[in-house]
């Protein structure tokens, strides 16, 4: 038997040095030769670098991002300890539900880079504001305003918005709720508030609270069966105070959920609301996506970035023979967002509980927070606001404001 270069002993072999073979294995060979220097092994093993870290995390790409994380700018931190790493990954979006998952992936993926034994990933998240239309100013206290949107009525939007918004909530966000539809709101029902808001000594008004989200309607204001018999004028100054006018607490998203149309409630957000994105909902049939292309165009005309598509009543599951039907059609949300080059944010069955838990006042997010329902509008939130968080950052609350006086 001989010791080779591996340390491992291997059958005979021709002897190829003068003298009897040890019956002992050699110890393993040295670098040097003298004491205290560095051994073979120690000498092959690779040395691990940031570079070599970084490598391997591009070879993820995030799902949400839709890019690597160090090209998406989230690992703020690599540091390095013999054959230990520890990654820091601070992601633009909330995402409590992805994010044992997303550590898995990055650990699994630093595994592989030679020399490393151990692996520690971190993912945490941080909200910041993002750019508006030009020449207007963010809304204090409110980081992100998302307008959601549908061309027509009836395709489920304000169901869709309140999901959305307790959707951000669970995911880990600080989030509002602004029902703008002041003919018909519904948001009041939807979120079981009854009562009416508080009036502060600046006549400003506290948003009522409901599932951790931070509501204002005018519903609130007025009984539930009164008509608001208004003309425009009137509806777009009750919109800009019910938005100004109350005292919302840091958040990071103000989800305002839109009246159908494009019509003065919309014109007035779009010039006077400091907008970062909006979301079209629409159902797959064809007279809806021809409405839903309208709103589209507008928001692109205002220059308020579209962040995807939501298309909801996509199938039909019988809930007694589980027979699928698409009853809507099929196709329509992949069509429109192929055609305009945005996302398919996800797709919403036409579910009977939808709508009961809607109209008695618990969303489906929070009355069925393990469904395969709120899995999908969980999905749908962190993609939109990972969407957002591509967008051009807003850096003005960053400087002092400088006011001229003369004297």
């Amino acid at each position: 038997m001989i010791w080779c270069a591996s340390g491992q002993t291997s059958g005979p072999c021709e002897r190829r040095s003068a003298g009897p073979l040890s019956g002992a294995p050699r110890p393993p060979l040295s670098s040097a030769g003298p004491a205290g220097a560095q051994s073979y092994q120690e000498q092959n093993v690779a040395e691990v670098t940031k570079e070599l870290v970084e490598a391997a995390i591009k070879g993820y790409v995030e799902p949400h991002l839709q890019r690597d994380l160090i090209t998406a700018g989230c690992v703020k931190g690599i540091a390095i300890e013999g054959d230990q790493v520890k990654v820091t990954v601070v992601l633009g979006f909330p995402a409590r539900g992805i994010q044992e998952s997303l550590a898995e992936a990055v650990k699994a993926r630093v595994l592989t880079v030679p020399g490393v034994a151990q692996a520690q990933v971190e993912v945490g998240w941080k909200i910041i504001a993002h750019s508006v239309q030009k020449s207007l100013k963010p809304i204090d206290n409110v980081k992100n305003i998302i307008a959601v949107a549908s061309g027509k009525g009836g395709v489920g939007k304000s169901t869709t918005a309140v999901n959305l918004a307790l959707a951000l909530v669970a995911e880990g966000a600080r989030v509002g709720l602004l029902d703008a539809d002041i003919y018909g709101p519904s948001q009041p029902r939807m979120l079981g508030i009854t009562g009416k808001p508080e009036l502060t000594g600046d006549n400003s008004l506290q948003p009522m609270v409901a599932y951790e989200l931070q509501a204002m309607s005018i519903g609130f204001l007025i009984d539930e069966e009164t008509p608001m018999i208004w003309r425009g004028p009137m509806v777009t100054q009750a919109l800009e105070q019910l938005l100004n006018d109350t005292n919302w607490t840091e958040l990071d998203y103000l989800i305002i959920d839109l009246p159908p149309g494009t019509g003065d409630t919309q014109l007035t957000l779009a010039q006077k609301v400091p907008v970062s994105g909006a979301v079209i909902v629409t159902t797959p049939q064809d007279i809806a996506l021809l409405d839903a292309r309208k709103g589209l165009k507008m928001f692109q005309k205002v220059e308020v970035p579209v962040l995807g598509i939501v298309e909801n009543m996509s199938t039909h599951i019988c809930s007694k023979c589980g027979h699928e039907e698409f009853i809507f059609g099929s196709g329509g949300g992949q069509s429109m967002a192929d055609q305009y080059g945005i996302d398919l944010l996800g797709s919403l069955p036409l579910d009977i509980h939808i709508r009961e838990e809607t109209d008695n006042g618990r969303p489906t997010v929070v009355a069925q927070p393990d469904s395969r329902i709120t899995a999908i509008y969980r999905e749908i939130a962190r993609r939109t606001a990972a969407k957002l968080s591509l967008q051009t950052k807003d850096y003005a609350a960053k400087f002092p404001r400088i006011v001229i006086q003369n004297n």
